[in-house]
């Protein structure tokens, strides 16, 4: 793994001012999957583990599809407002609205009224977690294989967040989520 902030853009991010400030979100869901390509399972509270990512997760355990590859993904987020978009066809990318489950987007926490792309190179809390945010995550063509879906240029640039644990400790749905030493 990568540490959030030595990643390029987490480097560079975390030495400008800016981004978005005065909000706060909510976690919503949380999922994790043993190996790649395993369904995601929803849990009701996560065990966030700095330096490694949620206790029971493949990259956690080191056997997702990227882990051989270093980078930052100890923890991924999407905002449900992304989802909420894909299903009124905003933008009108494919030929009709598509609906896509906390479970099927595959990323570990689904969040909402968190401005993730203003997180790189940013500290913020889920409850007592202290996250990093290292990079944006993109969308790749083998989710839209495990979708069946074709997700890629609707998620492309709104596709989540990849972090680093800072802090770790239990996270659970309901959880504040905001900005860490008013940055």
């Amino acid at each position: 793994m990568v540490d959030a902030f030595d990643h390029p853009a987490g480097a560079v991010a975390v030495k400008t001012p800016g981004g978005a400030n005065g909000w706060q979100g909510r976690l919503l869901h949380i999922h994790i999957a043993p190996a790649a390509s395993y369904e995601m399972e929803e849990l009701t509270e996560a065990e966030c583990v700095a330096g490694r990512g949620i206790v029971g997760d493949r990259y956690y355990l080191g056997t997702g599809t990227y882990s051989p590859k270093p980078d930052v993904r100890e923890v991924t987020l999407i905002e449900q407002e992304a989802l909420d978009a894909l299903a009124r066809n905003d933008p009108p990318l494919q030929s009709g609205p598509i609906s896509l489950a906390p479970e099927d987007h595959r990323r570990n926490l689904t969040v909402i009224g968190v401005p993730l792309n203003h997180l790189v190179g940013r500290r913020f809390r889920i409850g007592d977690v202290v996250l990093r945010g290292g990079r944006l995550n993109f969308p790749c063509r083998y989710l839209e294989e495990l979708l069946g879906s074709p997700v890629f240029l609707p998620l492309y640039n709104r596709s989540g967040l990849n972090c680093g644990i800072e802090k770790g400790g239990t996270i659970r749905p309901g959880d504040v989520i905001e900005m860490v030493g008013g940055e």
